[in-house]
């Protein structure tokens, strides 16, 4: 224990046993004049009250007081209100009370003080200090235990338990919050913010110091995607201004405005008791939003908790607010640039690195937070290599694992297993694959090295549209991409974005980018047409909505900063603006009898049994990629039922299953095969 709080709590105890002394005394005195207790003189019980009185008054001249005069300081008490507080407190400190409280009122069944006992116990008693305005009341301070038609100064009172915790010298937070508010953890000694975060940290501290000089504190706004950047820059102010912090969710807030009330004076007055901020989460603000049964949303009860309450609050938000009700300050909290992500990695792995390209490469490719690069690089260093050094594929995988999960919901993670060896296309769209995987690869050379980034605001990232008919392998060359990247792969699902209610749909595409604005997922937006079709001429509210959805995918198509590929196979039906703001169109043609002939060689895994085939005979199929793809497969069930080989009878009899399929006209005869 730190010496001077010792020294503290020694003279906080000296400090009540002496007004525990100085209130039995005027307790005795007062029911001596009931007669009902025999003891000294009135004049010698006068003399001991002065002394025990005086006793008190020297330890409370000191530096730092005892807690009750703290609290009398802090809540604005008046005298007689801080004596009516140490005989509540007495009840919980002091077994003698009791009795006392009852020969004190001549009554033996009020063992309980109230406002009549003080109102008659104390030199200087004052009506007011009954009024719920009054600190007492205000600040639930006490509690009145008021039955039926009991009136309201004979009515039992005592302490709040905090309070009398308080007095006694502990001081901790109270404990109808503990279940609400969740301390940060955050921040350890070791971390250092990046200069861009560290400057908004400076300015937050300054503006809240100034603003604690005045009456009332407004509400510092962190606007920003990033919610870990902002819990960060947040325990930091926290830190630097002394104070402890405490996250709590809108959502956790009371929703009756009773309680609403009674919880924002609880909070208030511990800011008074204890050096503590509060982060409220409201990441995902919707003001529309009502729940079941009733009850306001969360928001309402966040404004309306704002606006009673003062204290040092921080509040996240993705957006600006405007409807608090209550003053606010805005700082814009982003992730650490690129470069202070690489000085980040490099700090963080250390002498790890020897001199490797790591820190560059994968902040080149993930936009992560410190806390999320420091965890990453703990974990990994917690199993090292046979040479005891951190293997950077393990790295590279905890990125990709930190940074998929979130997409989940809104779309379909694919497996990529495709490489450049099984892709069948011409020369040139090859050539433009490399190019896109090459691109991602050299961003940060280019945008930062080089200095892009200073000069671009948008359009730093890569977009690139796959176009062609079914089954000619658009698909296949994402994941070609993703597999020769090693990055995640996500199809997105149209029935999961795609939404009826008029500014779902945009929400549900708001999440989606900013999910995947940490650089670990490529994006393939398959059936493209169905999202990013031709704006119309407006004619009614959907047609105005349509283009609404329209135009936010253009702005955020523009903003997206990682690889987005969009495949269609109805070009013509993409609206203009899109098109220009895509980097590579890759033609995807339909493949001719050499590049059928390659794709049916390759088909086929080296396991797969098979017979002498005839590949020349197969290529004249007339087939995309896929389709050729689904006649393989189901000649080797076919061959596998009969445990034999997959023969070229196998496969013409799969083809014609597929023709029929895909209604197109057939001729028996082509289709007739003799296996030799």
């Amino acid at each position: 224990m730190n010496e001077d709080l010792k020294q503290w709590q020694d003279k906080n105890e000296h400090y009540l046993s002496a007004g525990l002394n100085w209130l039995r005394l005027r307790l005795m005195r007062m029911a001596d004049s009931f007669g009902n207790e025999k003891g000294p003189s009135r004049r010698k019980r006068s003399k001991e009250i002065l002394r025990a009185l005086e006793a008190m008054r020297t330890v409370e001249a000191s530096e730092p007081p005892p807690a009750l005069v703290i609290l009398r300081r802090r809540f604005g008490l008046s005298r007689f209100e801080q004596e009516i507080l140490l005989l509540c407190a007495a009840m919980e400190l002091d077994t003698r009370t009791p009795s006392l409280c009852a020969a004190a009122q001549d009554q033996p069944n009020r063992v309980y003080p109230s406002f009549s006992l003080a109102l008659t116990l104390f030199d200087e008693p004052a009506w007011d200090a009954l009024s719920p305005e009054r600190p007492l009341r205000y600040w639930r301070l006490i509690d009145i235990n008021r039955a039926g038609t009991q009136s309201l100064i004979h009515s039992p009172i005592r302490a709040d338990e905090r309070i009398v915790n308080y007095i006694k010298g502990l001081n901790h937070l109270d404990d109808r919050l503990t279940s609400m508010l969740t301390p940060f953890d955050l921040l350890s000694e070791e971390t250092h913010l990046p200069l861009s975060q560290q400057e908004i940290v400076t300015s937050s501290v300054q503006y809240i110091q100034t603003a604690m000089k005045e009456s009332h504190v407004p509400v510092t706004q962190l606007v920003g995607l990033d919610s870990l950047s902002k819990q960060l820059a947040a325990q930091q102010t926290s830190r630097d201004l002394g104070l402890q912090l405490y996250r709590l969710p809108v959502e956790f807030l009371p929703t009756q405005p009773t309680e609403i009330e009674a919880f924002a004076r609880l909070w208030q007055r511990e800011s008074l008791l204890l050096p503590v901020a509060v982060y409220l989460d409201a990441h995902e603000p919707d003001p529309n939003a009502r729940p079941e049964g009733g009850a306001p949303p969360p928001e309402r009860s966040l404004q309306r908790f704002l606006a009673r309450s003062n204290g040092v609050f921080f509040l996240s938000t993705r957006e600006i607010r405007s409807d608090l009700g209550a003053a606010t300050r805005t700082f814009d909290v982003k992730k650490p640039t690129p470069a202070e992500q690489q000085a980040t990695w490099h700090a963080s792995l250390g002498e790890d690195i020897n001199g490797s390209d790591y820190p560059s490469i994968l902040a080149g490719q993930f936009n992560l937070n410190v806390p999320t690069i420091e965890r990453i690089v703990q974990n990994v260093a917690a199993e090292p290599d046979n040479k005891g050094r951190i293997p950077y594929e393990r790295l590279w995988n905890a990125c990709l694992v930190s940074t998929g999960p979130k997409l989940d919901m809104l779309a379909q993670r694919l497996e990529p297993k495709a490489t450049w060896e099984d892709i069948v296309l011409p020369e040139e769209a090859l050539g433009l694959l490399h190019q896109i995987a090459d691109q991602v690869r050299q961003r940060t050379k280019v945008y930062d090295t080089w200095g892009f980034r200073q000069k671009m605001n948008r359009g730093l990232g890569i977009s690139a549209l796959f176009t062609g008919d079914s089954g000619t392998g658009k698909t296949m060359a994402a994941e070609v991409i993703a597999n020769e990247l090693n990055l995640n792969l996500f199809r997105i699902d149209l029935s999961g974005v795609v939404s009826k209610y008029i500014g779902e749909t945009e929400k549900n595409l708001r999440r989606l980018f900013d999910a995947a604005e940490d650089g670990g997922a490529i994006l393939f937006f398959d059936e493209a047409d169905a999202l990013f079709g031709k704006r119309s001429e407006v004619k009614d509210s959907h047609d105005r909505y349509a283009n609404i959805e329209i135009n936010y995918l253009l702005q955020r198509m523009e903003s997206y900063g990682g690889l987005a590929i969009l495949a269609t196979n109805m070009k013509s039906a993409l609206d203009q603006a899109f098109m220009r703001r895509l980097r590579f169109i890759v033609n995807f043609p339909f493949p001719g009898i050499t590049e059928r002939k390659r794709i049916i060689q390759k088909i086929f895994p080296p396991d797969v049994p098979k017979a002498d085939l005839d590949y020349d005979r197969l290529a004249r199929l007339n087939l995309a990629g896929g389709s050729i793809s689904n006649i393989a497969i189901n000649a080797a069930f076919m061959a596998a039922s009969t445990d034999s080989e997959v023969t070229m009878t196998l496969l013409m009899a799969a083809a014609r299953s597929e023709f029929r399929k895909m209604e197109r006209p057939i001729k028996e005869s082509e289709f007739l095969w003799q296996d030799k």
